[in-house]
């Protein structure tokens, strides 16, 4: 037995992709409206808001995860991140090898969609070096907290409290079980190096990691790797000495610090704006200079077929150096001794130019349905499509409207904006060559 049935076999697969994350968030919502998933109720609006918070690996909360759900309720969020940040059809393809069947050519296809591969080889291979890799570092990280949080709280909170948090940042998504995140441990190595490893790592794109393992030498791995290893390198050292440059004096995030603590906090929130969601200072405190830079940060997001969103570091890296490349005469994008074809520097624009899109309509209408300040809207906005998580802390205040908005924006920073056009246009084969115009811009 396949995996997709007959009814699939009509769907493309980006729709496929589409219709299952929706499927997956439809079946989350109905479990936390159970009575026994919330301490208090909870309404259909605050259910689907958080079952796609969690499914989109986002973070946004508009109810305390803590206190609001039960332990049932906290396990089908967790069980949410998890599918929601390895992919819906990595799941599927593990069901599929535990059954021993056979894993047929459009089963590769909807694999290599949703790891944005470009060949159909050593798909599966791929999708096994994933998931070891992905349930071992959970475990791993699991462990230390564990050593680390159950002499604290005890066997059982501290051991759930640990695996919650070594799944959620592992997937980039950012839930915590405390209301303030992880503020209570700004200036905890353990918990800092923890937890930002484990959404770097999961960050960085699964490619990259199985390029790491079976290559020796730097020469020899390939262009995205290289591209993603050092753009993450320069980008997180830079966003560093932005952080502590900026917030230094500002007494409701560093500037209450000591010198120890300041450093800790400046590194994390300089890596969490790409994708992962935890704070350990408040973020509705943050200057408006840092508030801005940050909004660059959530935009361009974590790596391809990662845990992550946005438009993604290497499509950003891409840009840059085509912008580069034009404005030095030169015809081609050259990196790393490697020409990028035009198609590809096509592709990075069209994701740009449409995800600019969404979250400009995005910030449109929650301009006309909120009443919160404008600064903090762009901000939600931005961290909607960057799946990242973060807010200035209006998220609980939004209007129905505005949850809604901030819903459908999960969902296309999280399927890919491209992937939802695709998903919802209908392939047009050109038969006739038009003749070259030509159009004045600039």
């Amino acid at each position: 037995m396949k995996l997709s049935s007959v009814k699939h076999k009509k769907l493309s697969p980006p729709r496929f992709l589409a219709v299952g994350f929706l499927a997956t968030i439809v079946i989350g919502t109905l479990l936390l409206m159970l009575p026994f998933a919330t301490t208090d109720g909870i309404t259909l609006i605050d259910a689907l808001f958080t079952a796609t918070s969690a499914t989109t690996v986002t973070g946004l909360i508009v109810v305390d995860t803590g206190s609001a759900f039960t332990f049932f309720g906290q396990i089908v969020i967790m069980l949410l991140i998890k599918v929601g940040g390895l992919g819906l059809m990595t799941f599927a393809i593990l069901i599929v090898l535990a059954l021993g069947k056979r894993i047929g050519l459009r089963e590769r296809l909807l694999v290599q969609e949703s790891l944005n591969q470009t060949s159909l080889g050593g798909m599966i291979r791929l999708v096994k070096v994933l998931l070891i890799f992905a349930f071992s570092m959970e475990a791993i990280a699991t462990l230390f907290l564990s050593f680390h949080w159950i002499p604290k709280y005890g066997w059982g909170f501290g051991f759930f409290t640990s695996l919650f948090h070594s799944i959620s940042a592992f997937n980039n998504a950012g839930f915590s079980l405390w209301s303030d995140s992880l503020s209570g441990y700004v200036g905890d190595p353990v918990v800092n190096i923890l937890i930002t490893f484990l959404f770097i790592t999961g960050g960085i794109g699964f490619t990259v990691v199985y390029d790491l393992f079976r290559t020796k030498t730097f020469r020899q791995l390939s262009l995205h790797t290289k591209l993603m290893l050092v753009g993450t390198l320069i980008v997180n050292i830079v966003a560093m000495f932005l952080m502590f440059a900026l917030e230094y004096g500002n007494p409701n995030t560093l500037g209450s610090l000591t010198g120890s603590e300041k450093l800790w906090a400046s590194y994390f929130q300089a890596v969490t704006p790409r994708t992962a969601g935890f704070n350990t200072v408040d973020i509705g405190s943050l200057t408006p200079g840092t508030i801005t830079f940050m909004l660059l940060l959530m935009f361009i997001g974590a790596g391809s077929a990662s845990t992550g969103s946005g438009i993604k570091l290497t499509t950003f890296i891409i840009i840059v150096l085509a912008i580069s490349s034009y404005l030095r005469g030169r015809k081609e994008t050259i990196v790393f001794k490697r020409r990028i074809d035009n198609h590809i520097v096509i592709r990075a624009l069209s994701i740009v130019g449409v995800s600019l899109t969404a979250v400009f309509i995005s910030i449109f209408l929650l301009a006309i349905t909120e009443s919160s300040s404008y600064l903090a809207l762009v901000f939600e906005a931005f961290s909607a499509f960057g799946t990242v998580g973060l807010s200035m802390g209006i998220t609980d205040e939004l209007t129905f409207m505005g949850k809604q908005v901030i819903i459908v924006l999960m969902v296309i920073g999280r399927i890919g904006p491209v992937t939802l056009a695709f998903a919802l246009a209908k392939a047009e084969t050109a038969h006739v060559r038009y003749p070259k115009g030509d159009v004045f811009t600039g």
